[in-house]
């Protein structure tokens, strides 16, 4: 077997800890003697053991550990946090080899961690895979590079390029024009995402609860645009479900599981910045045209997932418009998904 495949194990199984570790990055390590895998672990939980030290642990021969090479997808940290170093564990186990996907991004290692392996006497071996590592950890990455949280844009439309039905006489209803099956997708990607981000409009129109109902998986943090305060009532996204943030210019206030924070103007470059200083690495944002709009004409968004369902609307409120070729286009079901990344 190669680097490679090796590495490509460590991104897999790197995987199951989405969500679970963040602000953590996902990270895998696998053990390999001579050809043969011999122990694997990945970070399962933030605040708790990283992947270096469960990959250790699951060796059943610790014997084997000084003949071992280890691969890892991050570089391992150098500095104590939650837990100890683990570049630490690696020496004091007398691992001879270390391969590593890609360097961190967080000061506190940046390189460091490579640096201590390597002053130990111990081969280092890094940019296996990089391209499939960054992409792992794209949320992670863009927190620590940008100083902000990794934005994707999803929005759904009709064939005629319509986001949604002018209301008549305040009726509030969600106008669908997916299929069924591509709302459980669109609850699976929310999942994905530490926050959920809507306008004003898309709580009075459609109500919406924001959650992952539909699929099993950790509901996001949800947040709100309302500069004046103006929604009020019996919402859905004032249940206990998940934490609701409220962006106003009015008050700050703290009720229960929702928060009302004041800032100066309610722009997309305040509360992306709002965001980090929260430490919020990544935002779902599924708010009508005008908000989504926003985040396109200020050039602060990532990703954009765009549904076309098979529905004519011949009037209504116009979809965002990105100017940009999709980089994938799938079907899914009767409906088409276009992905499209801002670089």
């Amino acid at each position: 077997m190669t680097d490679e495949i090796y590495m490509q194990r460590c991104i897999d199984i790197a995987k199951r800890g989405i969500r679970a570790v963040a602000p953590n990055p996902m990270v895998g390590c696998v053990l390999v003697v001579e050809g043969k895998i011999i122990g694997e672990g990945y970070h399962e939980r933030y605040g708790e053991a990283h992947a270096e030290v469960n990959a250790i642990n699951n060796v059943s021969n610790q014997n084997l550990l000084k003949n071992a090479t280890l691969y890892v997808s991050l570089e391992p940290c150098s500095h104590t946090g939650k837990t100890p170093p683990c570049c630490d564990l690696l020496i004091q186990n007398g691992i001879k080899k270390v391969v590593v996907g890609t360097k961190d991004p967080n000061p506190l290692v940046g390189g460091k961690g490579i640096e201590k392996l390597k002053n130990s006497g111990i081969e280092v071996s890094e940019g296996i895979l990089k391209d499939q590592c960054l992409e792992l950890n794209k949320r992670f990455f863009t927190f620590h590079e940008k100083q902000r949280p990794y934005v994707i844009l999803k929005w759904a439309q009709t064939l005629d390029g319509f986001l949604d039905q002018i209301r008549k006489d305040g009726e509030q209803k969600i106008n669908w024009i997916s299929e069924p099956e591509t709302k459980t997708l669109v609850h699976k990607w929310r999942s994905e995402e530490q926050s959920i981000l809507v306008g004003r409009n898309t709580i009075t129109n459609d109500n919406p609860s924001l959650t992952v109902r539909d699929y099993g998986g950790m509901n996001p943090i949800r947040l709100v645009i309302d500069s004046q305060l103006q929604i009020s009532g019996n919402l859905n996204i004032y249940s206990k479900d998940a934490p609701t943030i409220v962006f106003n210019r009015v008050k700050d206030k703290k009720e229960n599981n929702v928060e009302w924070i004041k800032i100066k103007e309610t722009s997309t470059n305040s509360i992306l910045k709002e965001l980090y200083r929260r430490g919020i690495q990544s935002v779902f944002v599924e708010g009508g045209s005008r908000t989504l709009q926003y985040f396109i004409i200020d050039n602060l968004w990532d990703e954009a997932r765009v549904i076309v369902g098979q529905k004519y609307f011949k009037e209504g409120y116009k979809a965002p418009i990105i100017n940009k070729v999709p980089v994938k286009s799938m079907p899914f079901g009767k409906d088409m998904i276009h992905y499209y990344k801002r670089k």
